[in-house]
């Protein structure tokens, strides 16, 4: 019997790790590398295409993209990743739960709302650091609530998430206009309605010195380690992670897979809230009946091209941030609109649920049993798992 030495055991877990991540890696970049060879064919052809273009200039995408890269690196991507940080966290835990989230947008403005609703009726009656605390928390509140009834709808009747978070997005986005349009409007509101609340409420996040940035960025960076604490150190954690690799296993094990629904919906729309919370509070700053946001789908993105890891989602967000940051510069410098990183995002995400390195190279790419976020979208709609 030959005896493995300490040295060799060691090597071999590092293999394994590094095959781990590669695995992890391979997929999304290999997504978002396509991604961009479809836009850059995408910039040639509107170079050549549009009236006034002369011919295909075949080297506008290279400046469009390097315009691109260098507005990335700014400290607006972290303003536009914070929100997608959260909401991104929130997302990739109902996928490891097996759970598909749809519901980010109205998740998403009920935190908002929340926050709103709290600098509105406290307006400066209370110090800052009373009121920030509290307009947040009440805006995970809202958040947590417009979760917890798509997760009790799936672990008591079976509806799918994804028809119950929809449907509720839009109802969501109505309770908004009413709100905004009635119990929320001061007396001297302008017409249109907005109610602002950065000159009559201390409840803003302020901006840290020296970084640029406000106080948010830090609640999203800081959200990380706890949901990968959550995911991978607690009992919690591994029983979500069970019930979403497999359902039946769960229950034969002692676990409750209905009361994890509600808990993971629960959380996830928690999560999306505060993303809600943290952008009004720390950037918009004020509301109208028509607010409204595609973080709940961007975070969709975010969660898939992450793997549903919490480390992962916090660089896709970072990834997707800098794109919206590169935007502007690049439409200036290069005449690119600003519209092609939508379509660059949609075409990441088109990559990423087809699982086109799977389809390349074969199951072997992809395996695992941990939920990664593609299976949970691609796999057969309905399947039970309550």
């Amino acid at each position: 019997m030959t005896e493995t030495s300490p040295a060799s055991a060691g090597s071999r877990r590092v293999r394994h790790l590094l095959g781990d991540i590669a695995r992890l890696l391979i997929g999304p970049i290999v997504a978002v590398a396509l991604a961009l060879l479809v836009g850059a064919v995408g910039i040639v052809l509107f170079s050549g295409l549009l009236p006034a273009g002369k011919a295909f200039d075949l080297g506008l995408p290279f400046k469009a993209y390097g315009a691109l890269f260098s507005g990335a690196l700014s400290t607006a991507t972290f303003v536009y990743a914070t929100p997608l940080i959260v909401a991104g966290l929130g997302v990739a835990l109902g996928f490891k739960a097996g759970l598909f989230n749809i519901g980010g947008r109205g998740q998403f403005l009920m935190g908002a709302l929340g926050a709103m609703t709290v600098a509105t009726w406290l307006g400066t009656s209370v110090p800052a650091f009373v009121e920030i605390p509290l307009a947040l928390l009440f805006g995970m509140a809202l958040g947590a609530v417009a979760g917890f009834i798509p997760g009790v709808l799936k672990a008591t009747s079976g509806a799918h998430e994804v028809v119950t978070t929809i449907m509720l997005n839009y109802i969501l986005a109505d309770v908004l206009y009413w709100a905004v349009s009635g119990p929320l409007v001061p007396e001297r509101a302008p017409q249109p309605i907005t109610i602002n609340i950065h000159d009559s409420s201390n409840a803003f996040l302020p901006i840290l010195p020296g970084i640029g940035v406000n106080l948010g960025v830090l609640i999203a960076v800081a959200m990380v380690p706890i949901i990968w604490f959550l995911l991978y150190r607690t009992t919690l954690g591994f029983e979500i992670r069970t019930a979403g690799a497999n359902p039946d296993a769960a229950r034969y094990g002692g676990m409750r897979p209905r009361r994890l629904i509600v808990l993971t919906m629960t959380v996830s729309g928690m999560l999306c809230g505060l993303a809600g919370a943290c952008i009004l509070l720390g950037n918009d700053f004020q509301m109208t009946p028509g607010y409204d946001t595609t973080v709940g789908f961007d975070a969709i993105t975010v969660a898939l091209l992450g793997r549903s890891n919490p480390i992962g989602a916090f660089f896709a967000a970072l990834l997707l941030g800098g794109m919206r940051a590169g935007s502007g510069p690049m439409q200036i410098q290069a005449g690119v609109p600003r519209e092609l990183v939508d379509a660059l995002q949609a075409i990441i995400l088109l990559f990423l649920v087809i699982n086109v390195l799977r389809r390349v190279l074969g199951a072997r790419a992809g395996r695992g049993t941990d939920m990664t976020g593609i299976e949970t979208v691609t796999r057969t709609y309905g399947r039970e798992s309550v």
